[in-house]
């Protein structure tokens, strides 16, 4: 998950909380799920497509289990009220990009069961008129019916990726402007003003994450696959993808449902940009330990596979 010498993505810290749960038992607070989509019934492209009866399934599947599928408004709200306490089998909907299928697939899925959703788009895209993604006017159309809309940035770049031509100012100012540029862009056409941020591929460290809180924004989600709970940061706010074959099916949507994550703090190596491309250790606290079975524990390092903790 390392791309250069300046940068380390947090997949493979957040993983440490993922994982650790399946080998401990959960503690009794419910959690929440953001599911994270991109096209629907596009054959042409099996990793990122969701197929339009697999849709229906999935939502069918929500309603007859009676989820409490509530906006993300809702959602970050319960996050940003002090307690943090989630509602039971509550799930977010989200939509990246913003390519035509979400017009044409999943809209009157989501219609048809009464599901909110927000939509991320990719700015540039839709203002450049390219091929397969949203018209304005469709967009303005879906948002008259209560759809969301917030931005995937404005030129969906690997922001990540610290150029080394770059100084930090120059860095920081290149995320911000594009950041800015797009939550300008779609406050102009739509008549709101962005609150919440998509990072495209996932990619993010803490200069991301502080440029994106001085523009304004309360939350920024990512691609960390996970729960949420009263634990979890709203500025690093994991969802789970569906998409492509094996994360599409029936059985990965009902497990990551069920998935509860073990609440960690003190996560080390932090989000910072890192020059050392081996950190000696991967530490984190477990919050109330006493929960869980003291040797159920183990930690999945990206690309090194499952290690033993130690205490």
């Amino acid at each position: 998950m390392i791309r250069n010498k300046f940068i380390v993505y947090l997949c493979c810290v957040v993983w440490l909380g993922v994982c650790l749960s399946d080998y401990a038992f959960a503690a009794q607070e419910n959690s929440a799920t953001i599911f994270i989509y991109h096209k629907f019934g596009e054959d042409k492209y099996p990793t990122t497509n969701v197929a339009l009866d697999r849709f229906e399934e999935q939502m069918h599947y929500l309603k007859e289990n009676s989820y409490n599928v509530i906006s993300l408004s809702e959602l970050v709200g319960f996050l940003s009220s002090g307690n943090g306490i989630v509602p039971e089998k509550t799930v977010a909907i989200t939509i990246d990009d913003g390519y035509t299928s979400t017009y044409t697939g999943a809209w009157p899925i989501l219609k048809k069961y009464q599901f909110p959703f927000t939509v991320f788009l990719y700015v540039k895209a839709v203002e450049s008129n390219y091929r397969n993604f949203l018209t304005w006017d469709q967009i303005k159309e879906m948002q008259e019916t209560g759809v969301d809309f917030q931005p995937h940035t404005y030129s969906h770049h690997r922001f990540g990726t610290w150029d080394k031509s770059l100084d930090e100012a120059g860095y920081r100012k290149w995320i911000s402007t594009d950041f800015k540029k797009g939550a300008e862009l779609l406050e102009a056409k739509l008549g709101n003003k962005p609150r919440f941020l998509a990072l495209p591929y996932g990619e993010y460290n803490s200069i991301i994450i502080e440029e994106a809180k001085k523009i304004g924004f309360e939350a920024v989600l990512s691609q960390d696959p996970g729960s949420i709970s009263s634990a979890t940061d709203p500025f690093r706010i994991p969802r789970e993808p569906i998409l492509g074959n094996d994360w599409s099916t029936m059985p990965h949507f009902a497990m990551v449902l069920e998935r509860k994550d073990l609440p960690i703090r003190n996560v080390y190596p932090a989000a910072k940009p890192l020059v050392d491309l081996q950190p000696e250790n991967f530490c984190a606290t477990i919050i109330e330990p006493e929960k869980y079975i003291q040797d159920s524990f183990g930690i999945y390092v990206s690309e090194l596979g499952w290690k033993k903790k130690r205490f």
